[in-house]
């Protein structure tokens, strides 16, 4: 379900939106639905996340070295 949104902009605001976009091919509609995903959804990694820093998890080598690439004959016999 779409959900209606109103607001008021500036000549100059409304000048710069209808000429984004004309430039790209977009309605003025779907140039403000672009605009809010790009500012509402995120799109970018905080490098002091935990889950970049949780790796490597051990820091031992394992007995086989190659099982990410023969991963196939280790579980089930398989021959390359």
């Amino acid at each position: 379900m779409m959900r209606v949104v109103q607001t008021e902009v500036s000549e100059t605001e409304h000048a710069l939106l209808s000429a984004y976009a004309k430039a790209h091919g977009l309605s003025i509609k779907a140039a403000v639905r672009t605009a809010i995903r790009s500012l509402a959804l995120r799109d970018e990694v905080d490098p002091k996340d935990r889950i970049f820093r949780a790796f490597p998890v051990v820091t031992k080598k394992g007995k086989i070295s190659d099982a990410s690439e023969r991963a196939d004959h280790y579980l089930y016999g398989e021959s390359p």
